[in-house]
């Protein structure tokens, strides 16, 4: 299996990435974001690429995948709502658009989150964003859609948020995580988990469009390198 991966710097992405990398049935991972990972490896390919609103110069490179997992997010905390629409919409569909129009039969695997809003009416900005967003990408030609919300996700193998506030908040919860997990198991998902499920997801389908952290867990769990 041949991916793209979009936000390969962030904290889901580094998961993303390191499973695509472990995982015998992975060809060739291209990664593309506006800084590199700094990871040297056989299977990994890197296009650093500085407008992520305008993807032509680089249209050439990006055919011939079987699946994209779009993982680039920012938090919204201190952005303008047309700041956030620009990065979490207008990046996402920049990509995708173009994506569906080179490689039809991909399966494109999106990062929402908890809460995202699909009525595009609510009052939470960021859940208003994300929801038009995945509504919109749903709409595009791919083989498949699937739209990860992940809630509470432990990072895991030494991978840091690069958001401070996130970094805050996981060095404060981090220890309560196995207690959380014991008694309720549904609500904390982890960076390794995220990237099996979208393996498992690229390869076999789900039953559900929409994947929230039970779904997530499940599909990891059920996967034979899961921990």
């Amino acid at each position: 299996m041949k991916i793209i991966l979009f936000g390969a710097t962030g904290m889901v992405g580094q998961g993303v990435l390191r499973e695509c990398l472990l995982d015998p049935g992975v060809e060739r991972v291209l990664a593309v974001g506006r800084s590199g990972t700094g990871q040297p490896h056989d299977k990994l390919r890197e296009l650093v690429h500085a407008d992520l609103s305008d993807l032509s110069a680089i249209e050439g490179e990006l055919s011939g995948y079987d699946a994209c997992f779009y993982c680039l997010g920012v938090s919204s905390t201190g952005m303008s709502e047309a700041d956030y629409t620009r990065v979490t919409h207008d990046f996402t569909l920049a990509a995708a658009r173009l994506l569906a129009r080179l490689d039809p039969g991909m399966t494109f695997i999106y990062v929402s989150g908890a809460g995202t809003d699909a009525s595009e009416r609510g009052l939470s900005m960021w859940a208003r964003v994300k929801g038009k967003t995945e509504n919109a990408v749903r709409k595009l030609p791919f083989k498949a859609t699937y739209m990860f919300r992940p809630g509470i996700i432990q990072p895991m193998h030494g991978i840091v948020s690069r958001t401070r506030f996130c970094r805050a908040f996981y060095s404060v919860t981090g220890p309560l995580f196995p207690v959380v997990n014991a008694h309720t198991p549904g609500l904390v998902t982890t960076t390794e988990r995220v990237g099996k499920a979208m393996l498992r997801v690229a390869r076999e389908g789900s039953p559900a469009a929409v994947l929230e952290n039970r779904h997530i867990n499940a599909l990891a769990k059920d996967d034979a390198r899961a921990t």
